[in-house]
């Protein structure tokens, strides 16, 4: 009887915001900006332009569904109820392989900063006692969200206060380094999204929250606003105080922007906020894949004991536990960090999904018109297939396994009912 326990409805707009902005203000602020720099030089501000586009699309999107399905699993239940069993799985499996990755690099990160020479003991650590956090509930998980977003919003008006007020490396600042390059502000912008897609993590807890029909759109949108306003003035500030391909060449961007100003004593206030914001963002990715596991498999697309609920706090335990071990195997067998280009492949389908699903609706509100939904379809695959070829390559074929073991477990169960026919 486990399995069909409900989570409970703890909470509210602001809650559901915290975890939406932490998740889209995760490690991937610190990081983001140089490899998207390196793609699309002075034209920087275009790609995160269109990122934020696409994202606002998609964002709209899930509000639409989420409102209309509060349950948990996102876009894997979306698909289900308005495309049907494949297209929910496709975004499903996506989801729960590509964010799995997403969780130990986010993981690592935190290694990184706090402990290099000991990075990947540390990451085992964090996700261990932030599994435990998940465990003790949802209303923990969102308290210490909180706590670690104020931290990381700290950080950055930080960086910002020293881009603007310290002194400038270069004389020409914003005109060095590698010109615009049209061509580089489709993949620029796919990394860019990769950053923007944390209000999924509203959208997985729709079993949640208070009144998600109400308090799901205004979520999304609020933290999407925040993020959006966030990612484009640090944009902007590192292209003014940085050259372009010093930011491009940077594995810090952030934080070499503290130490080239007058405020470089504050370097490790920076470090701290890169650790914090690495917590954050693993935090609500164990939470969001968690959530979307427990979804498959009540539907019998991943084994029935990730649907089970259990404890005083209502969480799908077997689910968290099972995403927590996936993530250790990866920290101690992977290379994770270079899986992050096929994970923003991973979530570019999975809003394609979404924005189809939101298509096929009949009852629109009147923010969501269906036009929108068409740009943002369209507009996750062009970003996913112009993403780099062998980030692409992989989650094809990680894609494909997917499809091909359920292929394989429908026609085995079919199987299994022809031969037993009372069963």
């Amino acid at each position: 009887m486990q399995s069909h326990r409900q989570l409970q409805r703890r909470l509210g707009v602001f809650d559901a915001t915290s975890i939406g902005l932490g998740s889209m203000l995760g490690a991937g602020v610190f990081v983001v900006f140089s490899p998207a720099a390196l793609l699309a030089g002075e034209l920087l501000i275009v790609s995160v332009v269109l990122a934020g586009a696409i994202a606002y699309c998609n964002a709209v999107a899930s509000a639409q569904l989420a409102s209309v399905y509060p349950a948990s699993g996102g876009t894997y239940l979306y698909g289900r109820k308005q495309l049907g069993e494949w297209p929910g799985f496709i975004a499903g499996w996506g989801f729960v392989t590509g964010k799995t990755a997403s969780c130990a690099a986010m993981a690592l990160t935190f290694g990184h900063y706090v402990a290099p020479d000991y990075a990947i003991p540390v990451a085992i650590a964090a996700v261990v006692v932030l599994t435990g956090v998940n465990l003790l509930g949802i209303t923990r998980t969102a308290l210490l969200t909180r706590v670690l977003l104020a931290i990381v919003l700290a950080t950055l008006v930080f960086v910002a206060a020293a881009s603007i007020m310290g002194p400038h490396p270069v004389v020409a600042g914003f005109g060095e380094g590698p010109g615009g390059n049209a061509w580089g502000i489709l993949p620029a912008a796919g990394l860019m999204f990769f950053a923007f897609a944390g209000y999924a993590r509203i959208a997985t807890l729709g079993e949640e929250v208070k009144d998600p029909a109400k308090t799901i759109p205004q979520a999304i949108l609020a933290a999407l606003a925040g993020a959006f306003a966030i990612y484009l003035v640090l944009a902007l500030l590192l292209m003014a105080h940085l050259s372009v391909e010093r930011l491009a060449e940077s594995t810090s961007p952030l934080l070499d922007a503290v130490t080239a100003s007058g405020l470089s004593a504050g370097a490790p206030l920076v470090q701290a906020g890169a650790a914090a914001a690495s917590l954050g963002a693993l935090l609500a990715l164990i939470t969001g894949v968690g959530r979307t596991a427990l979804a498959m498999a009540r539907e019998r697309d991943l084994p029935r004991p990730l649907a089970r609920i259990g404890g005083s706090h209502t969480v799908p335990y077997v689910a968290e536990l099972a995403v927590a071990g996936a993530v250790i195997v990866l920290l101690l067998t992977t290379n994770v960090l270079t899986v992050v280009g096929f994970s923003s492949f991973g979530v570019l389908i999975y809003y394609a999904v979404t924005n189809a699903s939101a298509f096929t609706m009949t009852n629109r509100p009147a923010y969501g018109p269906k036009w929108l939904n068409a740009v943002g379809f369209a507009g996750c695959l062009i970003l996913a297939v112009t993403l780099p070829p062998a980030s692409v390559l992989v989650m094809v074929v990680v894609l494909a396994v997917g499809l091909a073991g359920r292929y394989g477990v429908l026609r085995l169960r079919k199987r299994r009912a022809v031969g037993n026919p009372s069963s």
